[in-house]
């Protein structure tokens, strides 16, 4: 089984996903892959999503995989959806950790606003937008994990460009609903208990009314800084292969 793994905008790939790397074993072939908002010290010039999905096209052409697995995580997750919407060919499932965005046609007045409170980010100090970029996304009371003791890691100068220029590049666009409906292919999504309902309970909701065949698992004491593939990956790791495994069967 071959799968590329997508992470989030914050930690780079090796890092986010070693855990589930290990957990998923030897039968499986996991490539953890960075964003292309990273690729270069500054986003590269006309950064689109259009952009991540052709990265992640490309790290499967560089395996030789004509078709593959896909698990991606917040903006990863983003990135996967609208992959499977433009080439769902090349997918044998797609497997979504509260992606990030997942088009705006379709969302309730509530996932409405709470997506909205986004819009200003880029906007804000970097301190003050990694405290906001967190809190956004918890559930009210749940207090994001401190940052780690000691210096910052040197990606961690990207991040508050990454971050703003990912949301810019979510905000221009473009994920119709009948493109999602038209992927027949297994989807597999993990929702974490604690993470905020308007935008990760709300959209999954959304989503299992859109794919065909979808399967949703709560991580009922996880949120979105604190993910299963992080924290419970052995759990994931076996809901993963048996979502590839059907997906192989089929």
């Amino acid at each position: 089984m071959r799968a590329l793994l997508l992470p989030g905008i914050v930690l780079p790939a090796e890092s986010a996903y070693a855990r589930l790397a290990e957990a998923l074993g030897d039968e499986v072939e996991a490539r953890p892959k960075d964003l292309e908002v990273y690729r270069t010290p500054e986003p590269p010039p006309g950064y689109s999503l259009a952009l991540e999905i052709d990265g992640a096209l490309r790290a499967a052409d560089e395996a030789g995989w004509e078709r593959f697995h896909l698990v991606g995580y917040s903006g990863g997750g983003a990135v996967g959806a609208a992959l499977a919407a433009a080439q769902p060919e090349r997918l044998l499932s797609l497997a979504l950790l509260e992606p990030a965005w997942t088009g705006w046609t379709g969302l309730s007045p509530t996932e409405t606003a709470a997506r909205e409170e986004f819009d200003d980010i880029g906007e804000l100090e970097p301190d003050e937008l990694m405290a906001t970029f967190a809190r956004l996304q918890l559930r009210p009371g749940v207090e994001p994990p401190p940052p780690p003791d000691g210096p910052p890691p040197p990606w961690m100068a990207q991040r508050p460009t990454g971050i703003a220029a990912f949301t810019a590049a979510l905000r221009a666009a473009d994920l119709p609903p009948e493109a999602l409906r038209r992927f027949d292919r297994p989807v597999y999504h993990a929702l974490g208990g604690r993470s905020r309902r308007e935008l990760y309970g709300e959209q999954a909701d959304r989503l299992a009314r859109l794919f065909p065949d979808f399967t949703a698992e709560v991580f009922e004491q996880r949120h979105h800084f604190d993910p299963p593939h992080r924290v419970e990956p052995e759990r994931l790791a076996a809901s993963l292969l048996a979502l590839w495994r059907r997906a192989e069967a089929r």
